[in-house]
């Protein structure tokens, strides 16, 4: 069954600044995901999180790193999309949201793509050896995850699970550029940004499901869709645990715990709120899952004063 990329649940977003690209750059933008930046909002932000989590590291370094992750975020997010619609062009062809992506409509091909992904592999390498040795292995060693992500969703249930491990990855890197040696504070961070990033996908794929549901596609919003507030709270009192627990380990001054109170709230009512039926919803609560992400950056940042 062909769909219309024009269909109202579609993220793509074909006006604004992409409009303005010249015809030839237009597919490739799309391709990248630059006219959603929320994607690069989600990967920049467990970096930041490890970051600001140890103790003892310079002012002026953090910053450094900050930029660095956000650059570097920006490529690689663009990279992970490229692989994920190279896997998933027939998929995406038959799923209302995505059938208008440069490969399944057929804006771009295969060749292009490639040679596009080839381009932005060489910029993140370049940003990736502006780290320490910890940090470059581990970026290396992510690159295995972008190439299976796709992949979860043929052989198992829980592609959001791979993709919490995958998107997360930034929290172990930004810690070890931070502070150059992995911890039990910086594990249980890495922990954290899994459940939370499996709780927010989640909450997207609940848009896709009746699409999935017709060609077999496999994922934890169709597994948990009849319990979803339940699941989504599990998820995200499992992540403020590990919050608390990565915190604690670290040594982050007294204010961190208040200022956790923040996203405490904020967790809670997206979890009490989401509803499977109704993939607007789903959409603007994926989308504010940035403000989330951003309150936890402000409680750690706040947890370095009198630590």
């Amino acid at each position: 069954m062909s769909v219309s990329a024009s269909s109202p649940h579609t993220d793509i977003k074909v006006t604004g600044w992409i409009s303005r690209l010249p015809p030839s750059l237009r597919p490739y933008a799309l391709l990248a995901r630059l006219d959603r930046p929320i994607g690069t909002w989600l990967l920049f932000l467990p970096g930041v999180w490890g970051i600001l989590l140890p103790h003892d590291v310079a002012v002026a370094e953090r910053v450094r790193l900050i930029i660095l992750f956000g650059v570097g975020s920006l490529v690689m997010r663009a990279a992970g999309c490229v692989v994920n619609d190279m896997w998933d062009r027939d998929i995406d062809r038959q799923v209302a949201r995505t059938a208008g992506r440069p490969l399944a409509s057929g804006a771009l091909s295969m060749r292009h793509a490639a040679l596009f992904l080839a381009l932005l592999l060489l910029i993140g390498l370049g940003i990736l050896l502006q780290l320490n040795g910890l940090s470059c292995l581990l970026g290396v060693s992510s690159l295995l995850l972008v190439a299976l992500y796709p992949l979860a969703k043929r052989f198992t249930w829980w592609p959001q699970l791979v993709m919490g491990f995958t998107f997360g990855f930034g929290a172990p890197m930004g810690y070890a550029a931070a502070a150059g040696y992995l911890s039990w504070a910086q594990a249980a961070l890495y922990g954290a940004t899994i459940l939370w990033q499996l709780g927010f996908d989640t909450i997207y794929g609940f848009q896709d499901m009746e699409d999935d549901a017709r060609i077999g596609v496999k994922s934890t919003s169709r597994l948990w869709a009849s319990r979803a507030r339940g699941f989504i709270g599990t998820c995200y009192a499992g992540m403020v645990v590990l919050l608390a627990v990565a915190g604690a380990s670290a040594g982050v001054g007294l204010l961190f715990w208040p200022a956790l109170l923040l996203p405490i709230a904020l967790l809670a009512r997206q979890a009490g709120s989401v509803n499977p039926a109704d993939p607007a919803l789903c959409l603007r609560q994926f989308r504010f899952s940035r403000e989330i992400g951003l309150s936890v950056a402000l409680a750690l940042l706040v947890g370095l004063v009198a630590v």
